[in-house]
């Protein structure tokens, strides 16, 4: 049984799909990392909407779809990037997965943090920005989830300096509930975030997120760092003040930063671990015996999907996440909230296709197939 795929330089290619997945099984949380897949969301195929409408969102298969993770031992980063917050999900959208994320998680016994950010303000005053926080920070305190301080469109607009993030952000801490995770997102994700923190020389940057850090150290579990530079992720968590974790989010380098060196490691908040679910955690119980080379084994070769996935324009990776969620049975159609299942090539589908059944990723290799086929004749493919 063969598949004729296009390839990214014209013309096709033949594969043959494996016949069997990876043996994967479910499991408890992990004892060695704190480790969180951010998940993405399932749009409702039958709402009778067009791409600049609110989200319509399939709850029981987005909720399916967390119980899924945390059936695997993962904990589930609500309502971040990967749920196509800012593309797609507004501030209505997310405030409603929250809250029922949340819920789901309580029922489920399910370790949950979700994502709070200015979504509600296309621009604004410092004060307002600060006020978009603090609605956003209590509805997700109320829902008793662990709060993700998200990087902010609006505050990178409204900022005119280093002083006005440590001004916001120290206002926010003071005030939180519980101790929060931080998040870096850098401009390959969101280019309206490019100069966060104040600068766009990242080195200075850092330094005023260090200095946030700093003068709140009980009021900050971790800090998420999405930059895709393996080396500034490490200097970086070698500064943290004992006791603040680094949860990487370099979804080019997360083997190496997630095992780590003598002098540390990195937890995981990763977009690719919606994907990579139950192997990632296949990995990560190997890491928990002491086995960092049977970790890296597992997990070395996912890399090659992952940079494919998050390949330029990085913020069109929700759309491969979302493909391998509809291949492996996670839901029964391939849409996305504000149609952005168009952002991505059908080369590129393909190569996503053959990179997770090599892998071993989907339960069931024939369902993928099948519906790998059926997207490739929409195309006018024929095999």
């Amino acid at each position: 049984m063969t598949i004729r795929l296009p390839g990214a330089e014209g013309g096709f290619r033949t594969y043959e799909p494996r016949p069997e997945p990876l043996a994967l099984h479910t499991g408890a949380p992990f004892t060695s990392r704190t480790v969180f897949s951010a998940a993405h969301v399932v749009a409702d195929p039958f709402a009778d909407v067009s791409p600049d409408s609110p989200a319509a969102i399939d709850w029981d298969a987005t909720l399916a779809f967390r119980r899924h993770l945390w059936s695997h031992g993962l904990g589930v980063a609500e309502a971040m990037d990967t749920a196509q917050r800012g593309m797609g999900l507004d501030w209505a959208g997310a405030a409603e997965l929250i809250r029922r994320s949340a819920a789901e998680a309580r029922a489920e016994g399910g370790r949950i943090a979700c994502g709070v950010g200015t979504d509600q303000l296309t621009a604004g005053t410092l004060a307002e920005v600060r006020a978009a926080y603090e609605e956003q920070l209590a509805v997700v305190e109320e829902s008793g989830a662990q709060a993700i301080l998200m990087a902010s469109r609006a505050l990178c607009a409204a900022a005119r300096g280093p002083e006005h993030y440590l001004e916001v952000y120290g206002h926010l801490l003071r005030q939180a509930a519980e101790p929060v995770i931080l998040h870096w997102l850098g401009p390959m994700f969101d280019p309206a975030l490019d100069g966060y923190w104040g600068s766009a020389d990242l080195d200075t940057a850092t330094e005023t997120f260090l200095e946030v850090i700093a003068a709140h150290p009980d009021k900050v579990d971790g800090i998420k760092v999405s930059l895709l530079d393996a080396q500034r992720e490490i200097d970086l968590r070698r500064r943290l003040p004992d006791g603040v974790r680094c949860y990487t989010g370099d979804d080019f380098n997360y083997p190496e930063l997630i095992a780590g060196d003598e002098q540390g490691f990195s937890h995981a908040l990763l977009g690719i671990f919606d994907p990579l679910g139950p192997l990632a955690a296949e990995a990560v119980r190997v890491l928990d015996t002491g086995d960092t080379q049977g970790f890296r084994a597992l997990l070395d070769p996912t890399v090659e999907l992952s940079r494919h996935l998050f390949q330029a324009p990085t913020r069109f990776y929700k759309t491969g996440v979302v493909f391998l969620a509809w291949l492996a049975g996670h839901q029964t159609h391939f849409t996305m909230v504000g149609g952005l299942q168009s952002a991505r090539s059908l080369p590129h589908f393909a190569r996503a296709y053959e990179l997770a059944d090599t892998l071993g990723l989907f339960p069931d290799p024939k369902l993928a197939e099948e519906r790998m086929k059926t997207l490739l004749a929409l195309y006018g493919v024929d095999q």
